[in-house]
């Protein structure tokens, strides 16, 4: 059954799983892989996973409460889902920026994350990566996030925003030849 469920639409699954239990179970399965992969790109990979995985569910649980009364007003069901996502993903970073995070006192085990110098050189490029996607203008970034990171299909990522998918590849191709630019300015010593 695992394999079956991809092949339905979100748009299907919605409308079955107001009365159907077997298909709200299998539209949180797709909401949640969703809902992960988007949190994980604009949480960062590092350090982020336990927030990741708590905006994965407070968005099914959000999807699963919208259900019963959700109606389709022209926009593909993925754009309502990333909504949501965006709104969970804000309540989050506001919060990490408020305080600090605990620490255990002890550790139970052998720490094999990486030394603070390669998360260091780690976060420098992500950092340079997200610096330089913030200089896109917003359509352009979104669809790469949609379509490198969180590894959507170009008809995926068109139905999310409401793009053709020719719209999309274009976009893809002049953002990423954009960052490439801003690259190679960058390695030249110019300002980028």
């Amino acid at each position: 059954m695992e394999g079956m469920d991809t092949a339905i639409s979100l748009r299907e699954l919605v409308s079955r799983a107001a009365h159907d239990e077997v298909a709200r179970d299998q539209l949180v399965r797709r909401v949640r892989d969703l809902a992960l992969r988007y949190a994980r790109v604009r949480l960062g990979r590092f350090g982020a996973e336990d927030l990741a995985q708590d905006v994965a569910q407070e968005v099914c649980m959000a999807v699963v409460t919208a259900v019963p009364t959700y109606e389709e007003r022209g926009l593909p069901f993925e754009a309502f889902v990333y909504r949501i996502a965006s709104h969970k993903l804000a309540d989050v970073q506001r919060a990490e920026m408020r305080g600090p995070t605990p620490v255990a006192d002890l550790p139970d085990r052998v720490d094999e994350a990486p030394t603070p110098e390669e998360a260091a050189v780690v976060r420098d490029d992500a950092a340079l990566a997200l610096s330089l996607l913030q200089r896109l203008p917003e359509a352009q970034r979104e669809i790469l996030i949609l379509r490198v990171a969180v590894g959507m299909s170009t008809e995926e990522t068109a139905n999310a925003i409401g793009m053709s998918p020719g719209a999309v590849r274009v976009a893809q191709h002049r953002a990423l030849g954009r960052l490439r630019t801003m690259l190679v300015r960058l390695e030249a010593g110019e300002v980028a």
